[in-house]
């Protein structure tokens, strides 16, 4: 019995898939924290599937993965941003419009220049399929991340829900939108070998919003979030190779779970509270 829940444990590329959900885990909680308080769930999904062109290019032109999926990632918040501010047109409408418009591209440019890479691991992530440069890669875009927020996460706190307030307490306002936006590119860049373009949206919004659920201080939230998510993606993972699914969907579900669980637990705590003693 024993031997057998132990099994995953056994095997070189399973070792390797709970390896990057360790990595790329806390950078993506901490981060879903701070989208949901700033209602930028959309731009971690305009995110994610922008960079499509980007890895497309990158991969044709010999250049790292990572170069061009930044590279696209920036272009689509810098131009979201910049057509939300010259236009009458809503900021979420801007990206929509901004997003799909670079996945189309990189649909097109992917099938017009046949390459070995495969669409649907780009798509879907190969977890169970990420080498040493994987792992070294989101190491190294995971550990600053995370550094950043542990020191900085006050300032950030703050221009999220007030950014006028935070610029006359004499913060960088201009710093810290911009530089939320680089971590949002480069956390996606992290996990996009562990779930994919696609299912990337997951790991940056549901580990905060299960942990807005349940906590009343930012700072717990930060630390829930951070537990849910790693442990949902260790658990996707585990129950993946049981189940014979893929791990990405099999975390999302997991996530998904836990999300109602949280929500039905917090409309119970309400009721509660509403009922008269």
């Amino acid at each position: 019995m024993i031997d057998t829940l132990l099994l995953p444990f056994q095997f070189p590329f399973m070792q390797n898939g709970f390896l990057i959900a360790l990595i790329v885990s806390p950078a993506a909680a901490m981060l879903s924290c701070f989208l949901v308080l700033k209602g930028w769930a959309l731009m971690g999904d305009a995110v994610s599937h922008a960079i499509l062109p980007g890895v497309v290019l990158a991969y044709l032109l010999g250049w790292p993965l990572i170069v061009g999926a930044f590279a696209a990632g920036m272009s689509c918040s810098l131009l979201t941003g910049y057509l939300a501010e010259n236009s009458r047109v809503k900021r979420d409408t801007v990206m929509g419009v901004v997003f799909s418009g670079m996945f189309a591209v990189g649909l097109i440019l992917f099938v017009a220049f046949p390459t070995d890479a495969h669409l649907d691991h780009i798509l879907f992530g190969n977890m169970l399929g990420v080498g040493a440069q994987d792992l070294w890669t989101g190491l190294a875009i995971s550990v600053p991340v995370v550094a950043v927020f542990a020191v900085k996460w006050r300032d950030f706190l703050l221009h999220a829900f007030d950014p006028a307030q935070a610029q006359a307490a004499g913060l960088n306002t201009n710093l810290l939108h911009y530089g939320l936006l680089t971590i949002l590119s480069l956390v996606v860049v992290a996990v996009l070998t562990a779930v994919g373009l696609i299912l990337a949206v997951a790991l940056l919004v549901t580990p905060g919003a299960i942990a807005f659920l349940i906590t009343r201080s930012f700072g717990r939230m930060l630390i829930v979030a951070t537990a849910v998510c790693t442990g949902a993606m260790v658990t996707g993972i585990y129950a993946s190779f049981f189940l014979d699914s893929a791990p990405a969907p099999t975390i999302v579900l997991v996530l998904t779970g836990l999300f109602l669980a949280a929500f039905v637990r917090r409309r119970v705590a309400v009721a509660r509270a509403s009922v008269p003693a």
